[in-house]
C-alpha cells in the first residue's frame, strides 16, 4: 500500500467545465444521459464517408463551430481541434458568468494542458496516404499539415482564446486526463500558471474505429465514440478569493505502472497501490469514498480487474459506481477527463451532499494505471 511518509497535496478548484459528448454539449446533457436519457448522438455519415466496422458508433451532435468559435479561420480545422475548440468555448463561458466582476478569466498566466492519443489519427492517416498516392512531387495539401501535429489542437485552443501560459499537451491514451491533471497540479504549485485548462480530446474516425475492431481491445457490443471534456483548475484559495463557484476539489492524482502481463496480477495490484496513494495523499479514509467513476468499462478482461482493485482498498465497491463508457462510447484518451465530468454532471444534477467523495480510476492493457480523489 502505502507509506507513512506521504505528503500531503493542496486542493485544486475545478470552477468550470467544458464537455462536448455523444450525449449533446455541457454537464446537462451529460448528466441526463448517465441517469438513463436516451443519447441520439450525431450521425456517423456526417463524420466520415468511409466504411466503418459492425460495431455501435456513437459520435457527437452536429458541432456549432460558427456559433461558438465564429465564422472565420475554420475550413482547415480538423475535427480534434473543434472538439477542443469547443468544449474550451463552454468551459470558459462558464467561469466567466459566474464572476463577471472579478475581471477576466483567461490572463497571460493561464494556460492548458491536453491529453491525446497522437494528435488526430483521421489527420495523420490521410495525409500519408496522400504522400504515397499522389503523383510526385507529392503534391499534397500543405494547409493540412498543421492537424497532423500532435500539438496542434492544444495551440489553437491557446491563441483563439488568449491562453499566454503553460501549453502542454501528454500523449497518454488512456491516462491522458489523469496525467494531464497531474501535470497540471505540478505546474500551478511550482507557480508557473494562475489557471489551467485541463483535459482530453479524442475525434471519432473510421481509422480507429476499425483499430479498435480488428485488435479486439473491446468487448463485443462496446461502442466506439468521441469526446471532448476541458475543467478549469486553479489553487482553492485563488478561486475563493475571485468568487467563482467551485463545482468540486481536485485532490490527489497518483499513476503507476503494472506490467504489461495482465494475467499476472501485476495491473491490478499497481491500480490498488496508487488508489491507496491517492487517498492517503488526500487524508480521505476508504470508507469516505461514495463514488467511483470507472474507465475501464467495456475493455475486454480490463473491467474486473479495475473493480477488483478498488475493492481491494476500499472494502467494497461504492454504492455510486459511473460506467461513461457503456453511455457514450469509448473515447480513449478523452476518457478520464469524461470521467471526471461524470462526476460533476451527477453532483450537479443530484444536489451531493457537502463532503462527498469520489474516485476517478483507469489503467490500460500498457500498464498503466491512475487515480484522482474529488471531493464535493
Amino acid at each position: 500500500m502505502t507509506t507513512a511518509t506521504a505528503v500531503a497535496v493542496e486542493p485544486l478548484a475545478i470552477t468550470a467545465a467544458g464537455v462536448v459528448t455523444p450525449a449533446g454539449l455541457g454537464l446537462d446533457a451529460l448528466g441526463a444521459a448517465l441517469a438513463g436519457a436516451p443519447v441520439a448522438g450525431g450521425d456517423p455519415a456526417d463524420v466520415t464517408a468511409e466504411t466503418l466496422p459492425p460495431r455501435p458508433v456513437r459520435v457527437a451532435p452536429a458541432l456549432p463551430v460558427a456559433e461558438l468559435l465564429g465564422k472565420k479561420g475554420n475550413r482547415q480545422l480538423d475535427r480534434t481541434t473543434k472538439l477542443a475548440l469547443i468544449a474550451t468555448r463552454l468551459a470558459l463561458d462558464v467561469a466567466a458568468a459566474g464572476t463577471p466582476e472579478s475581471g477576466p478569466v483567461t490572463t497571460a498566466r493561464s494556460g492548458v494542458v491536453l491529453g491525446t492519443s497522437t494528435g488526430s489519427i483521421r489527420s495523420s492517416s490521410e495525409y500519408s496516404r496522400e504522400t504515397l498516392e499522389l503523383e510526385k512531387p507529392y503534391l499534397v495539401n500543405p494547409g493540412l499539415f498543421p492537424n497532423t501535429v500532435m500539438n496542434c489542437a492544444a495551440g489553437q485552443v491557446a491563441i483563439r482564446h488568449g491562453l499566454h501560459g503553460v501549453n502542454a499537451t501528454l500523449a497518454g491514451g488512456h491516462l491522458s486526463g489523469l496525467q494531464a491533471v497531474k501535470y497540471a497540479r505540478n505546474a500551478l504549485r511550482q507557480g508557473h500558471a494562475d489557471r489551467l485548462l485541463v483535459g482530453g480530446v479524442e475525434e471519432f474516425c473510421a481509422q480507429s474505429a476499425w483499430g479498435w475492431h480488428r485488435s479486439g481491445a473491446l468487448a463485443p457490443g462496446a461502442a466506439v465514440g468521441e469526446a471532448a471534456a476541458l475543467l478549469l483548475l486553479e489553487p482553492a484559495d485563488a478561486a475563493r478569493e475571485s468568487g467563482r463557484r467551485t463545482l468540486a476539489e481536485a485532490l490527489a492524482c497518483e499513476v503507476g505502472f503494472g506490467g504489461t502481463d495482465v494475467a499476472s496480477g501485476g495491473l491490478s495490484a499497481a491500480l490498488a497501490r496508487v488508489v491507496g496513494a491517492a487517498l492517503e495523499r488526500s487524508g480521505v479514509a476508504p470508507a469516505e469514498v461514495g463514488a467511483l467513476s470507472l474507465g475501464a468499462s467495456g475493455q475486454s478482461g480490463l473491467e474486473r480487474i479495475e473493480e477488483r482493485a478498488v475493492a481491494r482498498v476500499l472494502g467494497a465497491l461504492p454504492e455510486r459506481v459511473l460506467r461513461a463508457k457503456r453511455v457514450l462510447g469509448e473515447s480513449f484518451s478523452a476518457g478520464g477527463a469524461v470521467q471526471i465530468a461524470a462526476v460533476l454532471a451527477v453532483w450537479e444534477r443530484e444536489q451531493a451532499p457537502a463532503g462527498s467523495v469520489a474516485l476517478v480510476t483507469s489503467l490500460s492493457p500498457d500498464g498503466q494505471v491512475g487515480c484522482l480523489v474529488l471531493r464535493r
